[in-house]
């Protein structure tokens, strides 16, 4: 008998420890748990980049469970059209952020000796910088499409109209800044490239 009772607790207990979770279904979901760290790791960023990368791909939830509160159809498509942009200017910030921890910014002639390693280094911060790119562009898809919608006052979200509005006035161009992370990579490329062993 006491046999029994303690396998049906067991099966009482682990039966409701399902209750108390849920499934990750939907692209606001995926977005809430995108965060950001005082001390920020590569592993930070790839993780904040899986939960983006969802959150682009899955559907969205209920208007009536939206991130802010939706009245009709035109709102929804102008809440659904600024989450995509939003969401792709998180990935480009996640994506430059990570490649900046492999980006060496000067080659130091002591660094002469782990010369390859660094251009490796250097070489994955490229494909990193290289992908913040085709976030922007995408960002700057959603905001084209965003021109076509009228303008509603999302109070929840008004950063996101704040985003929009940056980078119609060129205040953020991300085209711009990783253009500049390029081209001093590349010139730490050169750098390193033009060292030999006598440079150290």
């Amino acid at each position: 008998m006491k046999r029994f009772i303690i396998v049906l607790l067991l099966f009482l207990v682990l039966t409701h420890a399902q209750l108390w979770s849920y499934k990750i279904l939907y692209a606001e979901q995926y977005y809430k748990l995108y965060h950001q760290h005082l001390y920020q790791y590569p592993e930070d960023f790839n993780g904040n980049i899986w939960y983006l990368e969802r959150a682009l791909s899955r559907p969205f939830v209920n208007p009536l469970n939206a991130l802010t509160q939706i009245n009709d159809q035109s709102v929804w498509e102008r809440y659904r059209y600024l989450f995509y942009m939003h969401v792709n200017l998180k990935l480009v910030e996640q994506y430059r952020h990570l490649g900046s921890k492999y980006d060496k910014h000067a080659a130091y002639f002591f660094n002469e000796p782990w010369k390859e390693q660094n251009l490796k280094s250097l070489d994955i911060a490229e494909s990193y910088y290289t992908a913040a790119e085709y976030y922007w562009n995408e960002a700057l898809t959603w905001l084209e499409k965003l021109n076509g919608i009228d303008y509603f006052f999302l109070s929840d979200i008004q950063n996101w109209e704040d985003e929009r509005f940056r980078i119609i006035t060129g205040d953020l161009n991300y085209k711009e800044i990783l253009a500049m992370d390029l081209k001093r990579l590349n010139k730490v490329r050169a750098d390193f490239l033009a060292m030999d062993e006598n440079t150290y």
